[in-house]
């Protein structure tokens, strides 16, 4: 399946310090129909040749040389906010997990996943589908609980966090998980119609855009102490 974005295919630049491994992902990424536009070994060469190739997806690793992978990710996601970013790592620390998050990646998949998971995680990514490690749904889901029960003691001219219904809250579980829109809608049995109505009315109460800027919202309401 040839993944497709506004009628082409997904372009993605790979980024990894490791030569072999870095020319591995980008064969197999062009081998499943993706347009690899360009790889970077370091961390100044990926700021420049994403600026310079503007890719749909960067595939990226945090352990750099000449500049880590987080600030990498600040500065490619300043520069054009629509480009999606998917970490690549070694590392499952949810440290890491989470300061890719707040830096702008749309999603993190350890280097232990199969070329298919691979695949996959790209194509969701291309989608804006925020693609997380199983590994981050055990932080997410006390802070979804949060969001959807007691407001969060705020400042007098700050409003106090809204309340999600328990089928919104369960629907950003699911999320939270890594679940694609059809898996929601197949394990609650509802529409697929309805599960982006659900998601579309939570990122309305609050004020959010996707569901990639909901996660990292969730992240900065106190996910780092749960």
């Amino acid at each position: 399946m040839t993944a497709q974005h506004d009628g082409r295919p997904v372009s993605v630049m790979v980024v990894d310090d490791h030569p072999m491994w870095r020319d591995a992902v980008a064969r197999d990424l062009a081998e499943a129909g993706f347009d690899v536009v360009a790889t970077a070994g370091d961390g100044p060469q990926a700021v420049r040749r994403a600026k310079a190739t503007g890719p749909d997806v960067l595939v990226l690793d945090l352990n750099l040389p000449g500049l880590p992978g987080v600030e990498v990710c600040k500065e490619v996601v300043a520069d054009r906010p629509e480009l999606r970013v998917l970490v690549l790592s070694a590392s499952g620390e949810h440290a890491d997990v989470l300061e890719a998050v707040k830096s702008g990646a749309t999603g993190y998949l350890l280097k232990s996943a199969s070329t298919e998971e691979l695949l996959d995680a790209v194509r969701r990514t291309a989608a804006g589908d925020p693609v997380f490690t199983p590994g981050l749904a055990g932080l997410v889901l006390g802070e979804y609980r949060r969001l959807a029960g007691e407001p969060v003691p705020t400042a007098a001219d700050q409003p106090a966090a809204p309340r999600l219904t328990e089928r919104e809250t369960e629907v950003l579980r699911l999320v939270a998980k890594g679940l694609s829109y059809k898996q929601i809608a197949e394990r609650l049995v509802i529409s697929h119609r309805t599960v982006q109505n659900h998601v579309q009315n939570t990122l309305g109460k609050l004020q959010l855009h996707n569901r990639v800027e909901l996660v990292r919202y969730a992240i900065e309401r106190g996910l780092d102490d749960a």
